[in-house]
């Protein structure tokens, strides 16, 4: 007897007799397996990640998700949805509070203007490190106080708060509690009502208490210990936040898909009663049960986040917004030597392939540019940003919310001045598959996370982490042929570049990915457990429209 269900990644699994499972894309056919609803233009199952879901258009533009009303105030919510970032403008009786301001600070004075009120602050629930924020830009230009945490460390000035402070806005009264965990610094503001100053209507938790989740303590670079963060936390909720009322709404800094937590809920808003009922880390049983849970599986933390919360404490440079980005950098040989420069391909990555300049890394702006350039692109590189003259603007606006800057340079005028442009052509899922079952595939390398490659891969493929892929290619020869696999070819058409960096001659991408495989009809194959030897590939006999063919 065989069960087929539905993952929690949305791919379908049928359990074995033996224990083995397997992974297959189905179609809503008669004789099909039947995982979802599938509309004309996606059939079958959809892969679901938070890379893939910040491809939209607009992923990079911040949008207003709600207002909410409360007595005497309100609150304006805005997400950053390419870094999953949430931030807020308290409002009453005309002033304004802005809360976390992510550096380009346009959208939030616009829509201040929109509300009628006037930005008369901003606050710091804490020295954020995974975007550069945006409080030094709101002084200049609107020559307001800055309010942050009396543990911040911040090398310019700035309003102490601490838990014997209050704050007016109109009235909204708010006073602060200190709540380290996320960083020593961390801070949670209490709203009330002037009305009511015995029960808080609201919380901003900043990155100590997110939906489902809690603030990762481990990115001090070693400085204060993670385990004492997260214990820090563990006492800052039994003995604060625990306590407020139940019916007190949470505004965290950050939802799905940052990587200031592990496994954030999608919602934009909690309480502190559905916190306590559902936060599977507010289960634990002791404080040393709860550090074990904050430390285990935690994703790796992209490079640059270290030096942006440097930057957060000492106060970042002003930025010239206006600066044109269409000044182009000379193209000529030296900048395809990989110790010299570290280019960026913005394009998309069926466009990369057919044409791009050798040596070059595609890191398509459609993604999550600012963190993988975070990721990849060491910091303080001399960075060459490629593209035609809208995607070059657009791309430096966007990395100066991580502190990056750039030359811009286009194809065209590296093509005029007879430079040579490389091509990888990606291979089809088909022509793969194909390959495979002859004996005669290249190597694969899946590129994903190590989850990610237990939970589902295509056949015995290797599996390199991107974000480690440059030293890991040591273990791969350079003369030989490599097809690069990930979920939706984002990620595989960055790894060629990265292995053309390293001498690499034969790389290539599967074309659309993993999805664009069960797309097709083939199957893909799920870990198993071993009492002995823990995950293990699977050797379940492939299932699905394909494997009626063999």
């Amino acid at each position: 007897m065989k069960k087929f269900v539905m993952t929690r990644r949305g791919f379908l699994v049928g359990a074995t007799a033996s224990g083995a499972a397997l992974i297959a894309s189905s179609y809503m056919k008669r004789d099909g397996w039947a995982a979802q609803e599938s509309d004309e233009k996606t059939p079958g199952v959809q892969i679901k990640d938070s890379e893939s879901a910040s491809h939209g258009e607009d992923s990079s533009k911040f949008k207003v998700i709600d207002t909410y009303t409360f007595p005497g105030f309100k609150v304006v919510q805005i997400l950053l949805p390419v870094l999953s970032v949430y931030t807020y403008l308290l409002i009453s009786e005309g002033e304004a509070l802005l809360i976390d301001p992510v550096r380009d600070i346009s959208f939030y004075l616009e829509t201040a203007k929109k509300e009628g009120a006037k930005i008369v602050g901003v606050y710091l629930s804490h020295s954020h490190a995974d975007f550069v924020a945006g409080h030094m830009e709101v002084k200049k230009a609107l020559g307001v106080p800055i309010y942050q945490s009396h543990k911040s460390g911040a090398k310019y000035a700035f309003k102490a708060t601490d838990e014997q402070s209050t704050l007016k806005i109109g009235k909204a009264v708010l006073k602060f509690l200190d709540t380290p965990g996320h960083t020593p610094d961390g801070q949670c503001c209490a709203v009330y009502s002037e009305d009511d100053l015995k029960n808080p209507k609201l919380l901003f938790t900043g990155d100590v208490l997110f939906v489902g989740s809690v603030g990762r303590p481990d990115l001090l670079d070693g400085t204060v210990p993670a385990a004492w963060l997260a214990g820090a936390f563990y006492d800052s909720w039994n003995n604060k936040l625990s306590k407020l009322p139940d019916n007190v709404v949470i505004f965290p800094a950050h939802g799905a898909g940052s990587l200031c937590g592990a496994n954030l809920g999608t919602e934009p808003k909690s309480t502190i009663g559905q916190e306590k009922e559902s936060n599977p880390y507010f289960k634990a049983r002791g404080k040393g049960e709860f550090v074990a849970m904050v430390l285990q599986g935690l994703p790796e933390a992209p490079q640059y986040f270290k030096h942006n919360a440097k930057m957060n404490r000492q106060g970042p440079p002003p930025v010239d917004w206006k600066a044109s980005a269409s000044r182009e950098i000379k193209p000529t040989s030296e900048l395809m030597k990989p110790s010299k420069y570290y280019l960026v391909d913005l394009r998309n990555a069926d466009v990369y392939a057919k044409g791009h300049i050798p040596n070059s890394v595609n890191i398509a702006a459609r993604g999550r540019l600012e963190t993988w350039v975070g990721s990849i692109v060491p910091w303080g590189s001399k960075l060459v940003l490629i593209g035609d003259p809208e995607l070059l603007k657009e791309a430096k606006h966007r990395l100066h919310r991580i502190g990056y800057k750039g030359d811009s340079l286009t194809l065209d005028s590296w093509k005029k001045a007879k430079l040579p442009v490389k091509s990888n052509e990606p291979v089809s899922p088909n022509k793969l598959y194909e390959l495979m079952q002859t004996g005669q595939a290249p190597l694969i390398v899946d590129v994903r996370l190590p989850k990610e490659w237990m939970a589902a891969r295509i056949g015995n493929v290797l599996n390199l982490p991107l974000t480690h892929l440059a030293e890991l290619s040591s273990k791969l020869e350079p003369d030989q042929p490599v097809a690069l696999v990930c979920n939706s070819a984002y990620r595989s058409s960055m790894a060629t570049g990265i292995l053309e960096r390293k001498g690499f001659t034969k790389a290539t991408s599967l074309e659309g990915g993993s999805q664009a495989w069960m797309d097709a009809g083939l199957p893909v194959f799920e870990g198993q457990k071993s009492a002995e030897a823990g995950l293990i590939p699977s050797k379940a006999e492939p299932k699905g429209p394909q494997s009626e063919k063999q």
